[in-house]
């Protein structure tokens, strides 16, 4: 059996749930690959396991940086990665699960850009953004990199700004840098699962009630929280899908109603986003969801295929 077990898939489809039965019998421990459960205090709205939820297993990734932080992928694998190491050296399972596709590939890959030295850049940039707007930066991006701005939304202003920083500290663009990673051999060589649905509806409905759900765990009173303890509006981890809409209503911008479609809208457009990305990655062996299935059947067939596999 391989010892690294990917588990990728869109948001809502039930990746954790599997992590944890096949930590159960595979003698694992879970590293998540979620760009927003890694911060601290943002729980219900990140839909992070509870200890209730992780049934003893193991979880790491989760809660290792404060929501004022900027985290970055280079980041996520500095950590990330010594933590994969030690739990196959340890002669357990890593089961490395999540939706966040540039995280995830770029552990396995083991490639990533090291933090820059603080030149600037990266301010100058952040003021010329606010000045100027997302649209002119975008433009400017294709016109250096036409690639990563066609693909890139004007809304991730993160990864905007990170492409044009990347340009101008390197003299590289993105888009070739990741052409040279990919053909250096990867760090990790997992087996890999993804989860999907056979009726996108299905998917639909099981993001509106975590939706639900989560404002019934008390969302807005973790997010009033997170506000009164000084976490910036404005900041990063904030503008994450579940926490800006509800700023907007708790801010008399909007009805909790009307909150919560937009929360439920962006999520379905994410978990979109997600199953383009992964869908690139043909090594994944993809498990369907029928209509009815909670989980049992997943894990029935998970382990078929990582039998097969291992025969």
């Amino acid at each position: 059996m391989n010892n690294i077990i990917c588990i990728a898939g869109p948001t809502a489809s039930g990746k954790t749930a599997l992590a944890v039965e096949l930590a159960k019998e595979l003698n694992g421990e879970v590293v998540s690959c979620d760009s927003m459960q890694i911060y601290k205090g943002m729980d219900i709205g990140t839909a992070k396991p509870t200890l209730e939820e992780r049934q003893g297993i193991v979880h790491h990734m989760l809660d290792v940086a404060q929501p004022m932080e900027d985290f970055s992928v280079s980041r996520y694998c500095s950590l990330a990665a010594p933590i994969v190491d030690d739990i196959v050296a340890r002669g357990k399972t890593a089961i490395i699960a999540g939706g966040t596709g540039l995280y995830m590939d770029s552990l396995i890959q083991g490639n990533a850009f090291a933090p820059f030295p603080s030149t600037g850049v990266r301010e100058r940039l952040e003021a010329q953004a606010d000045l100027e707007g997302m649209e002119h930066m975008l433009a400017w991006l294709g016109d250096v990199d036409p690639e990563s701005a066609q693909r890139l939304h004007l809304a991730d202003r993160k990864r905007i700004l990170r492409a044009l920083e990347v340009y101008l500290e390197t003299g590289e663009t993105i888009t070739a840098h990741n052409l040279k990673t990919r053909q250096i051999p990867p760090r990790y060589r997992p087996l890999w699962l993804g989860l999907d649905f056979a009726s996108r509806e299905e998917l639909y409905r099981r993001i509106d009630t975590r939706v639900d759900r989560m404002l019934a765990q008390g969302l807005l009173e973790e997010i009033r929280s997170l506000l009164s303890s000084g976490i910036p509006e404005k900041c990063t981890a904030m503008q994450a899908i579940g926490y800006k809409e509800f700023v907007a209503a708790l801010e008399g911008r909007c009805t909790i109603e009307e909150a919560a479609e937009e929360v439920k809208k962006a999520s379905r457009h994410y978990a979109k986003r997600q199953l383009t990305w992964f869908r690139r990655n043909k090594r994944i062996h993809w498990l369907i969801r029928e209509p009815g299935d909670e989980g049992k059947e997943i894990l029935i067939r998970a382990r078929q295929h990582l039998r097969e596999i291992d025969n």
